[in-house]
Protein backbone atom coordinates (compact mmCIF):
# COMPACT_ATOMS: atom_id res chain seq x y z
CA UNK A 1 0.00 0.00 0.00
CA UNK A 2 2.84 2.40 0.87
CA UNK A 3 6.60 2.40 0.34
CA UNK A 4 7.58 3.75 3.75
CA UNK A 5 6.32 4.96 7.11
CA UNK A 6 7.13 8.47 8.32
CA UNK A 7 6.98 9.06 12.07
CA UNK A 8 6.87 12.60 13.39
CA UNK A 9 8.67 14.04 16.37
CA UNK A 10 6.71 14.53 19.60
CA UNK A 11 4.67 17.73 19.47
CA UNK A 12 4.99 18.10 15.69
CA UNK A 13 1.68 16.51 14.71
CA UNK A 14 -0.62 19.49 15.41
CA UNK A 15 -0.81 20.91 11.86
CA UNK A 16 -1.48 17.49 10.32
CA UNK A 17 -4.19 16.75 12.88
CA UNK A 18 -5.81 20.09 12.01
CA UNK A 19 -5.84 19.23 8.29
CA UNK A 20 -2.69 20.94 7.01
CA UNK A 21 -1.43 18.92 4.02
CA UNK A 22 2.31 19.61 4.41
CA UNK A 23 4.83 17.81 6.61
CA UNK A 24 8.13 19.66 6.85
CA UNK A 25 11.41 17.79 7.01
CA UNK A 26 12.22 19.23 10.43
CA UNK A 27 9.12 17.57 11.91
CA UNK A 28 10.20 14.05 10.94
CA UNK A 29 11.77 11.78 13.57
CA UNK A 30 12.15 8.57 11.57
CA UNK A 31 11.52 7.05 8.16
CA UNK A 32 11.10 3.29 7.87
CA UNK A 33 11.22 1.90 4.33
CA UNK A 34 12.21 3.01 0.85
CA UNK A 35 11.76 6.79 0.89
CA UNK A 36 12.78 7.90 -2.58
CA UNK A 37 11.37 10.90 -4.42
CA UNK A 38 7.71 10.23 -5.14
CA UNK A 39 7.38 7.47 -2.56
CA UNK A 40 3.95 6.75 -1.11
CA UNK A 41 4.13 7.04 2.67
CA UNK A 42 1.87 6.72 5.66
CA UNK A 43 2.42 9.31 8.36
CA UNK A 44 2.30 8.51 12.07
CA UNK A 45 2.33 10.69 15.15
CA UNK A 46 5.05 9.94 17.69
CA UNK A 47 2.57 7.77 19.60
CA UNK A 48 1.79 5.65 16.56
CA UNK A 49 -1.58 7.14 15.52
CA UNK A 50 -2.15 7.34 11.76
CA UNK A 51 -2.25 10.95 10.56
CA UNK A 52 -2.63 10.31 6.84
CA UNK A 53 -1.20 9.08 3.56
CA UNK A 54 0.91 11.14 1.21
CA UNK A 55 3.88 11.36 -1.10
CA UNK A 56 7.48 11.97 -0.08
CA UNK A 57 10.38 13.89 -1.56
CA UNK A 58 13.68 14.40 0.29
CA UNK A 59 14.75 17.34 -1.88
CA UNK A 60 12.87 20.23 -0.28
CA UNK A 61 11.68 21.52 3.07
CA UNK A 62 8.17 20.14 2.37
CA UNK A 63 9.01 16.46 2.77
CA UNK A 64 5.49 15.00 2.69
CA UNK A 65 2.36 16.21 0.93
CA UNK A 66 -0.73 14.54 2.31
CA UNK A 67 -3.49 13.32 -0.01
CA UNK A 68 -5.69 11.84 2.71
CA UNK A 69 -6.14 12.16 6.45
CA UNK A 70 -6.33 8.40 6.91
CA UNK A 71 -4.47 5.36 5.63
CA UNK A 72 -5.55 4.72 2.04
CA UNK A 73 -4.22 3.12 -1.12
CA UNK A 74 -3.03 5.79 -3.57
CA UNK A 75 -4.31 3.80 -6.53
CA UNK A 76 -6.28 4.71 -9.68
CA UNK A 77 -9.58 4.33 -7.83
CA UNK A 78 -8.48 6.87 -5.22
CA UNK A 79 -7.36 9.37 -7.88
CA UNK A 80 -10.60 8.96 -9.80
CA UNK A 81 -12.57 9.65 -6.61
CA UNK A 82 -10.61 12.83 -5.96
CA UNK A 83 -11.11 14.17 -9.50
CA UNK A 84 -14.79 13.17 -9.59
CA UNK A 85 -15.30 14.99 -6.28
CA UNK A 86 -13.55 18.08 -7.67
CA UNK A 87 -15.80 18.05 -10.74
CA UNK A 88 -18.91 17.61 -8.56
CA UNK A 89 -17.93 20.72 -6.57
CA UNK A 90 -17.69 22.81 -9.76
CA UNK A 91 -21.06 21.48 -10.88
CA UNK A 92 -22.68 22.18 -7.51
CA UNK A 93 -21.71 25.87 -7.51
CA UNK A 94 -22.76 26.41 -11.14
CA UNK A 95 -19.31 26.96 -12.61
CA UNK A 96 -19.58 24.23 -15.25
CA UNK A 97 -23.03 25.54 -16.25
CA UNK A 98 -22.05 29.18 -16.72
CA UNK A 99 -18.50 28.86 -18.07
CA UNK A 100 -16.50 26.72 -20.47
CA UNK A 101 -13.19 27.80 -18.90
CA UNK A 102 -12.57 26.88 -15.26
CA UNK A 103 -10.17 25.17 -12.88
CA UNK A 104 -11.08 21.53 -12.36
CA UNK A 105 -8.28 20.53 -9.95
CA UNK A 106 -6.58 23.04 -7.66
CA UNK A 107 -3.74 21.19 -5.96
CA UNK A 108 -3.98 21.04 -2.18
CA UNK A 109 -7.38 22.73 -2.30
CA UNK A 110 -8.77 19.54 -3.86
CA UNK A 111 -6.48 17.25 -1.84
CA UNK A 112 -4.33 16.50 -4.91
CA UNK A 113 -1.05 18.34 -4.20
CA UNK A 114 1.04 19.15 -7.24
CA UNK A 115 -1.87 18.74 -9.68
CA UNK A 116 -3.50 21.59 -11.60
CA UNK A 117 -6.06 20.93 -14.32
CA UNK A 118 -7.92 23.65 -16.21
CA UNK A 119 -10.78 23.04 -18.63
CA UNK A 120 -10.97 25.07 -21.83
CA UNK A 121 -13.93 24.03 -23.91
CA UNK A 122 -13.33 20.47 -25.08
CA UNK A 123 -9.74 20.34 -23.80
CA UNK A 124 -8.00 19.98 -20.44
CA UNK A 125 -4.64 21.59 -19.71
CA UNK A 126 -2.72 19.65 -17.06
CA UNK A 127 0.20 20.62 -14.84
CA UNK A 128 2.08 17.99 -12.81
CA UNK A 129 4.35 19.88 -10.40
CA UNK A 130 5.64 17.41 -7.78
CA UNK A 131 7.41 14.04 -7.76
CA UNK A 132 4.43 12.45 -6.02
CA UNK A 133 2.00 13.78 -8.61
CA UNK A 134 4.36 12.57 -11.34
CA UNK A 135 4.09 9.02 -10.03
CA UNK A 136 0.28 9.33 -10.12
CA UNK A 137 0.30 10.77 -13.65
CA UNK A 138 -1.11 7.69 -15.47
CA UNK A 139 -3.99 7.51 -13.00
CA UNK A 140 -4.60 11.27 -13.28
CA UNK A 141 -4.80 11.10 -17.09
CA UNK A 142 -7.18 8.15 -16.95
CA UNK A 143 -9.41 9.85 -14.39
CA UNK A 144 -9.56 13.12 -16.32
CA UNK A 145 -10.54 11.23 -19.44
CA UNK A 146 -13.25 9.30 -17.62
CA UNK A 147 -14.71 12.18 -15.62
CA UNK A 148 -14.50 15.02 -18.16
CA UNK A 149 -14.28 13.13 -21.49
CA UNK A 150 -12.26 15.84 -23.27
CA UNK A 151 -11.15 15.73 -26.88
CA UNK A 152 -7.60 15.99 -25.65
CA UNK A 153 -5.37 16.65 -22.65
CA UNK A 154 -2.48 19.04 -23.19
CA UNK A 155 0.27 18.99 -20.58
CA UNK A 156 2.23 22.04 -19.47
CA UNK A 157 4.36 20.58 -16.70
CA UNK A 158 7.30 22.96 -16.65
CA UNK A 159 9.08 25.55 -14.57
CA UNK A 160 10.91 26.06 -11.32
CA UNK A 161 8.52 24.04 -9.17
CA UNK A 162 9.30 20.87 -11.12
CA UNK A 163 13.02 21.52 -11.11
CA UNK A 164 12.94 21.90 -7.33
CA UNK A 165 11.31 18.46 -7.22
CA UNK A 166 14.04 16.97 -9.41
CA UNK A 167 11.81 16.74 -12.49
CA UNK A 168 12.37 17.84 -16.06
CA UNK A 169 9.91 19.83 -18.17
CA UNK A 170 7.16 18.25 -20.24
CA UNK A 171 5.02 20.29 -22.65
CA UNK A 172 3.10 18.25 -25.18
CA UNK A 173 -0.13 16.45 -25.96
CA UNK A 174 -0.59 13.95 -23.15
CA UNK A 175 -3.68 12.22 -24.46
CA UNK A 176 -6.16 12.47 -27.33
CA UNK A 177 -6.24 15.27 -29.87
CA UNK A 178 -3.93 18.27 -30.06
CA UNK A 179 -5.59 21.58 -29.17
CA UNK A 180 -6.08 24.18 -31.92
CA UNK A 181 -4.01 27.36 -31.95
CA UNK A 182 -6.82 29.15 -30.11
CA UNK A 183 -9.74 27.72 -28.15
CA UNK A 184 -12.85 29.87 -27.89
CA UNK A 185 -14.32 29.79 -24.39
CA UNK A 186 -17.29 31.38 -22.67
CA UNK A 187 -17.18 33.19 -19.32
CA UNK A 188 -20.75 34.05 -18.52
CA UNK A 189 -21.83 35.99 -21.61
CA UNK A 190 -18.29 37.00 -22.56
CA UNK A 191 -16.25 35.08 -25.11
CA UNK A 192 -12.51 34.77 -25.31
CA UNK A 193 -9.82 33.10 -27.40
CA UNK A 194 -7.24 31.18 -25.34
CA UNK A 195 -3.76 30.08 -26.38
CA UNK A 196 -3.27 26.96 -24.23
CA UNK A 197 0.05 26.10 -25.86
CA UNK A 198 1.97 29.33 -25.33
CA UNK A 199 -0.16 31.59 -23.13
CA UNK A 200 0.57 32.49 -19.50
CA UNK A 201 -0.13 29.86 -16.83
CA UNK A 202 -2.37 27.33 -18.61
CA UNK A 203 -3.46 29.91 -21.20
CA UNK A 204 -5.81 32.23 -19.32
CA UNK A 205 -6.29 33.66 -15.85
CA UNK A 206 -9.40 31.72 -14.85
CA UNK A 207 -8.81 32.82 -11.25
CA UNK A 208 -9.92 36.37 -12.10
CA UNK A 209 -13.39 35.39 -13.37
CA UNK A 210 -15.41 36.90 -10.50
CA UNK A 211 -13.24 40.02 -10.41
CA UNK A 212 -13.70 40.59 -14.14
CA UNK A 213 -17.46 40.38 -13.60
CA UNK A 214 -17.17 42.95 -10.79
CA UNK A 215 -15.24 45.37 -13.01
CA UNK A 216 -17.89 44.88 -15.68
CA UNK A 217 -20.61 45.89 -13.23
CA UNK A 218 -18.68 49.00 -12.19
CA UNK A 219 -17.59 50.15 -15.64
CA UNK A 220 -20.83 51.55 -17.03
CA UNK A 221 -20.31 55.07 -18.41
CA UNK A 222 -16.78 55.27 -16.98
CA UNK A 223 -13.25 55.57 -18.36
CA UNK A 224 -11.25 52.45 -17.48
CA UNK A 225 -7.47 51.95 -17.47
CA UNK A 226 -6.63 48.24 -17.68
CA UNK A 227 -2.99 47.68 -16.65
CA UNK A 228 -1.11 44.43 -17.35
CA UNK A 229 -3.93 43.69 -19.77
CA UNK A 230 -2.64 40.32 -21.08
CA UNK A 231 -5.28 39.03 -23.55
CA UNK A 232 -7.93 41.54 -22.51
CA UNK A 233 -10.13 39.73 -20.01
CA UNK A 234 -10.75 42.82 -17.87
CA UNK A 235 -11.01 44.99 -20.98
CA UNK A 236 -13.76 42.80 -22.45
CA UNK A 237 -15.62 42.78 -19.11
CA UNK A 238 -15.46 46.57 -18.91
CA UNK A 239 -16.50 46.98 -22.53
CA UNK A 240 -19.45 44.63 -22.16
CA UNK A 241 -20.37 46.48 -18.95
CA UNK A 242 -20.79 49.73 -20.90
CA UNK A 243 -17.51 51.52 -20.26
CA UNK A 244 -17.21 54.80 -22.11
CA UNK A 245 -13.55 54.16 -22.88
CA UNK A 246 -11.12 51.30 -22.11
CA UNK A 247 -7.36 51.81 -22.36
CA UNK A 248 -5.36 48.56 -22.11
CA UNK A 249 -1.63 48.50 -21.38
CA UNK A 250 0.49 45.42 -22.07
CA UNK A 251 4.16 44.99 -23.03
CA UNK A 252 3.62 41.72 -24.92
CA UNK A 253 2.71 42.43 -28.53
CA UNK A 254 1.17 38.98 -29.19
CA UNK A 255 -0.93 39.18 -26.01
CA UNK A 256 -2.15 42.66 -26.92
CA UNK A 257 -3.06 41.50 -30.42
CA UNK A 258 -5.11 38.67 -28.96
CA UNK A 259 -6.76 41.21 -26.64
CA UNK A 260 -7.83 43.18 -29.71
CA UNK A 261 -9.26 40.00 -31.24
CA UNK A 262 -11.15 39.19 -28.04
CA UNK A 263 -12.60 42.70 -28.00
CA UNK A 264 -13.82 42.23 -31.57
CA UNK A 265 -15.10 38.72 -30.81
CA UNK A 266 -17.50 40.28 -28.31
CA UNK A 267 -18.84 42.79 -30.85
CA UNK A 268 -17.38 45.81 -29.07
CA UNK A 269 -16.73 48.97 -31.08
CA UNK A 270 -13.20 50.12 -31.86
CA UNK A 271 -14.12 53.69 -30.91
CA UNK A 272 -14.21 52.77 -27.20
CA UNK A 273 -10.87 50.93 -27.04
CA UNK A 274 -7.23 51.98 -27.01
CA UNK A 275 -4.29 49.55 -26.94
CA UNK A 276 -0.88 50.58 -25.63
CA UNK A 277 2.15 48.31 -26.05
CA UNK A 278 4.03 50.10 -23.27
CA UNK A 279 5.34 49.63 -19.76
CA UNK A 280 2.64 50.25 -17.16
CA UNK A 281 4.89 52.48 -15.04
CA UNK A 282 5.58 54.71 -18.06
CA UNK A 283 1.86 55.12 -18.65
CA UNK A 284 0.91 55.77 -15.02
CA UNK A 285 3.66 58.24 -14.12
CA UNK A 286 2.57 61.17 -16.36
CA UNK A 287 -1.02 60.87 -15.10
CA UNK A 288 -0.05 62.09 -11.63
CA UNK A 289 -1.10 65.72 -11.50
CA UNK A 290 -2.55 65.58 -15.02
CA UNK A 291 -5.81 67.43 -15.72
CA UNK A 292 -8.83 65.55 -14.45
CA UNK A 293 -10.13 64.84 -17.94
CA UNK A 294 -6.93 62.90 -18.74
CA UNK A 295 -7.29 60.63 -15.71
CA UNK A 296 -9.60 57.64 -15.19
CA UNK A 297 -12.65 56.60 -13.20
CA UNK A 298 -11.50 52.99 -12.80
CA UNK A 299 -7.98 51.53 -12.79
CA UNK A 300 -7.29 47.79 -12.80
CA UNK A 301 -3.88 46.53 -11.64
CA UNK A 302 -3.29 42.81 -12.22
CA UNK A 303 0.52 42.51 -12.30
CA UNK A 304 2.62 39.34 -12.45
CA UNK A 305 3.91 38.04 -9.10
CA UNK A 306 6.51 40.36 -7.61
CA UNK A 307 7.59 37.73 -5.02
CA UNK A 308 8.19 34.22 -6.35
CA UNK A 309 10.18 33.26 -3.24
CA UNK A 310 9.91 34.22 0.43
CA UNK A 311 13.21 36.10 0.20
CA UNK A 312 11.61 38.46 -2.36
CA UNK A 313 8.79 39.53 -0.06
CA UNK A 314 10.13 42.86 1.26
CA UNK A 315 11.22 43.98 -2.20
CA UNK A 316 7.81 42.97 -3.57
CA UNK A 317 5.97 45.00 -0.92
CA UNK A 318 7.93 48.09 -1.92
CA UNK A 319 7.10 47.44 -5.57
CA UNK A 320 3.38 47.03 -4.81
CA UNK A 321 3.41 50.26 -2.80
CA UNK A 322 5.08 52.15 -5.66
CA UNK A 323 2.77 50.72 -8.31
CA UNK A 324 -0.39 51.46 -6.35
CA UNK A 325 0.82 54.96 -5.48
CA UNK A 326 1.06 55.73 -9.17
CA UNK A 327 -2.31 54.14 -9.93
CA UNK A 328 -4.10 56.09 -7.20
CA UNK A 329 -2.77 59.35 -8.63
CA UNK A 330 -4.13 58.36 -12.05
CA UNK A 331 -7.70 58.36 -10.72
CA UNK A 332 -10.25 61.11 -10.71
CA UNK A 333 -11.80 62.08 -7.35
CA UNK A 334 -14.12 59.30 -6.27
CA UNK A 335 -12.38 56.87 -8.62
CA UNK A 336 -12.10 53.12 -8.08
CA UNK A 337 -8.95 50.99 -7.97
CA UNK A 338 -9.17 47.20 -8.40
CA UNK A 339 -5.71 46.02 -7.39
CA UNK A 340 -4.30 42.51 -7.02
CA UNK A 341 -1.31 40.45 -5.97
CA UNK A 342 -0.80 36.85 -7.05
CA UNK A 343 2.33 36.51 -4.90
CA UNK A 344 1.64 33.75 -2.38
CA UNK A 345 4.43 35.09 -0.15
CA UNK A 346 2.64 38.45 0.22
CA UNK A 347 -0.26 37.90 2.61
CA UNK A 348 -3.59 39.65 2.28
CA UNK A 349 -2.79 41.72 5.38
CA UNK A 350 0.62 42.73 4.06
CA UNK A 351 -0.84 43.67 0.68
CA UNK A 352 -3.52 45.80 2.34
CA UNK A 353 -0.81 47.59 4.32
CA UNK A 354 1.20 48.23 1.14
CA UNK A 355 -1.83 49.73 -0.60
CA UNK A 356 -2.98 51.70 2.44
CA UNK A 357 0.41 53.37 2.76
CA UNK A 358 0.64 54.20 -0.94
CA UNK A 359 -1.89 57.04 -0.90
CA UNK A 360 -1.17 60.74 -0.67
CA UNK A 361 -1.87 62.68 2.57
CA UNK A 362 -4.99 64.29 1.09
CA UNK A 363 -6.49 60.96 0.00
CA UNK A 364 -9.01 58.91 1.97
CA UNK A 365 -8.84 55.31 0.80
CA UNK A 366 -12.00 53.31 1.42
CA UNK A 367 -11.92 49.51 1.08
CA UNK A 368 -15.17 48.54 -0.64
CA UNK A 369 -14.37 44.84 -1.04
CA UNK A 370 -11.65 42.31 -0.42
CA UNK A 371 -11.23 40.18 -3.52
CA UNK A 372 -9.83 36.76 -4.32
CA UNK A 373 -10.16 33.70 -6.50
CA UNK A 374 -13.53 32.08 -7.29
CA UNK A 375 -14.96 28.81 -5.97
CA UNK A 376 -13.09 26.63 -8.45
CA UNK A 377 -9.91 27.62 -6.56
CA UNK A 378 -10.79 26.21 -3.12
CA UNK A 379 -8.44 26.71 -0.18
CA UNK A 380 -8.25 24.24 2.71
CA UNK A 381 -9.30 25.83 5.99
CA UNK A 382 -6.09 24.61 7.64
CA UNK A 383 -3.86 25.65 4.71
CA UNK A 384 -3.93 29.45 4.35
CA UNK A 385 -0.80 29.21 2.18
CA UNK A 386 -3.12 28.04 -0.59
CA UNK A 387 -4.62 31.54 -0.92
CA UNK A 388 -2.29 33.14 -3.44
CA UNK A 389 -4.60 35.70 -5.10
CA UNK A 390 -5.53 38.71 -3.00
CA UNK A 391 -7.26 41.84 -4.20
CA UNK A 392 -8.86 45.05 -3.03
CA UNK A 393 -11.51 47.35 -4.43
CA UNK A 394 -10.53 50.82 -3.24
CA UNK A 395 -12.44 54.09 -3.55
CA UNK A 396 -10.40 57.28 -3.47
CA UNK A 397 -12.00 60.21 -1.70
CA UNK A 398 -10.29 63.58 -1.34
CA UNK A 399 -9.85 65.71 1.78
Amino acid sequence: MTDATVTLKPGKDGPARAGHPWIFSGAIAEIDGEARAGAFVRVLASGGQVLGTGTYNPRGSIAVRLLARQEVALDPSFVRHRIADAYALREAVGITRDNTAYRLVHGEGDWLPGVVADVYGDFVVLQILTAGAERLRPAILAALQEVVDPEGIFERSAGGARREEGLGDRTDVAQGAAPPAYIEVREGEARCLVDVRGGQKTGFYVDQRDNRALVGRLAGGRDVLNCFAYTGGFAVAAGRGGARRVVSVETSGPALQLARENWALNGLGDDRAEWLARDVFDVLTPLAGAPEEQRFDVVVLDPPPFARHRADRDKAVRAYRDLNRRALRALRPGGLLATFTCSAHVSRELFLHAVATSGQPTMRLQVLAQLGAPADHPVLAAHPEGEYLSGLLIRVAQG
